[in-house]
């Protein structure tokens, strides 16, 4: 499951591969099953990795999508930006736009949790590319998420962001004693335990101790604050395809009320709510996700 890097390398009866794909001046760690000219873009979240979608990415292969589910900029073996400004909304959807354009393929499909759901709503909304359909886990609508900011509820639950601003020492505590707390983000916040042994919380754990990977992954929450300004949601919040977001219900970091109002950005919207299951939605619950997912995207 893990190489001599920390790297994952998939099973090789799973059909996912490992390759390398140049893209917006970086270059991707990607992990690939299926083929076409329908990508299925994939975009995690943190302190995840492109692991995250190993129960997805057969089932998308086998309903005819490309598969393509990348590290994402400063994760894994990608390239690691030094700068927090190299983390910026503007960099990060770039980077999945210009991974559909290195992909060579036709039509595109987004699916993602996590941060990578805050991008691929922004993706949707401000075209940056036509897409066929949005699949968001366990991220809501950008706009329904600032809402929620106002009220202490989600105050509260988002309080690591306010410590993520810190210099060192969120690097410090989040490497310390093995990466613990890493192992800990998956572990403690699953209802699931036995989803998270300990060979998966190694995958992360020893992704996250890679030189410089934790400080990488923590400027995405730095640039957030401090770049805010440099991309701008358009077309009024809207999203103009259709829309599944599917959402783990006893998520300790997202509470439901950040759906309220979706439904007023999104025309064409479809929420499945899973009842004990985390923010950790589809390592968690893979087979109730999978049928989701199988029963709402068409075949490729």
């Amino acid at each position: 499951m893990i190489d001599a890097a920390g790297g994952w390398r998939p099973d090789p009866g799973s059909g996912i591969t490992i390759r390398e794909v140049a893209a917006n001046g970086l270059t991707f760690e990607v992990a690939e099953a299926g083929q076409g000219d329908h990508l299925a873009l994939c975009l995690h979240g943190f302190p995840e990795l492109n692991f995250a979608w190993r129960y997805q990415m057969p089932l998308l292969a086998a309903k005819g999508y490309r598969v393509w589910a990348p590290n994402q900029r400063g994760y894994g073996a990608t390239s690691r930006p030094a700068r927090v400004s190299d983390y910026s909304a503007d960099r990060i959807v770039a980077d999945a736009a210009a991974l559909f354009d290195a992909s060579g393929a036709r039509t595109l499909t987004l699916i993602a949790h996590d941060w990578g759901g805050a991008i691929a709503w922004m993706f949707a909304i401000n075209r940056v590319r036509p897409i066929e359909r949005l699949v968001v886990m366990n991220l809501p609508h950008p706009m329904c998420f600032a809402a929620a900011l106002r009220h202490w509820p989600q105050r509260r639950r988002s309080w690591y962001i306010a410590f993520f601003q810190l210099p060192w020492l969120p690097e410090r505590m989040m490497l310390a004693r093995d990466a613990a707390a890493i192992r800990r983000a998956f572990h403690a916040m699953a209802v699931d335990k036995r989803r998270f042994p300990a060979d998966v919380l190694d995958v992360y754990a020893r992704n996250a101790q890679r030189p410089g990977a934790m400080t990488a992954m923590i400027n995405w929450y730095r640039a957030a604050a401090r770049h805010r300004d440099r991309l701008t949601l358009s077309h009024g919040g809207r999203v103009a395809v259709p829309v599944l977001i599917i959402w783990g219900e006893q998520d300790k970091a997202l509470g439901l009320e950040t759906l309220d109002g979706t439904e007023l950005y999104v025309p064409d919207l479809t929420v499945r709510r899973l009842p004990g299951v985390s923010h950790w939605v589809q390592q968690e619950a893979p087979e109730a996700v999978n049928t989701i997912l199988a029963e709402w995207l068409p075949d490729a």
